[in-house]
């Protein structure tokens, strides 16, 4: 009989490691924790660091840490969540010259290709759209799984005149900056 329950756990743990029988930590991540999860981003504005992020967005987010390549991301930022130095500043940065948030209310980003690189880091691949123009963009993540939860933090470096913010006098980077250092910490739910 022992070598019966020998050969079921061998096979059984074959058949595991060849991937015909599902993992048993395997956990869908999908649901986006809004009040744990952040957007910020760091600017130069005349010379001094501005600090600020985007308070609110949401999207749909698939990633199973057992097939991180196959994690699908649609995020949707609301521009008008802007927060960043006082209300005037707050309230050019919507208008016209910068995120014009009456006609483009929204930025979003898909992911098309996610690189797994190993040791719970990602390259994640795809487009973000900003006041109607989308480009590529390409940034760093890593990931933590935390029981019910996978925790994600990646970056990446913003041009903004790419995207046409800040225009007439805005537009002279000495004034400020064109690469804007942008960090996304994202904590998802399991479902």
């Amino acid at each position: 009989m022992n070598k019966f329950f020998r050969g079921l756990a061998l096979l059984s743990t074959s058949l595991l490691l060849c991937g015909n029988i599902p993992s048993v930590n395997a956990a869908e991540f999908n649901v986006i924790d809004i009040a744990k999860s952040k957007i910020t981003f760091t600017t130069k504005l005349m010379g001094s660091n501005l600090n600020g992020g985007f308070s609110k967005f949401s999207g749909k987010v698939d990633f199973n840490p057992d097939q991180p390549e196959k994690a699908r991301a649609n995020l949707v930022i609301e521009i008008a969540s802007f927060n960043a130095g006082g209300d005037d500043l707050q309230e050019e940065a919507r208008g016209k010259d910068w995120f014009n948030t009456k006609s483009f209310p929204t930025a979003n980003f898909v992911s098309d290709v996610v690189k797994n690189l190993g040791n719970n880091r990602l390259e994640i691949t795809g487009k973000l759209s900003i006041k109607g123009k989308a480009m590529p963009l390409t940034m760093a993540a890593t990931y933590q799984v935390q029981g019910k939860q996978v925790v994600f933090d990646s970056s990446f470096q913003l041009l903004r005149l790419d995207y046409g913010l800040g225009a007439g006098n805005w537009a002279d980077t000495s004034a400020v900056a064109n690469e804007v250092p942008v960090k996304v910490h994202l904590v998802l739910n399991s479902n």
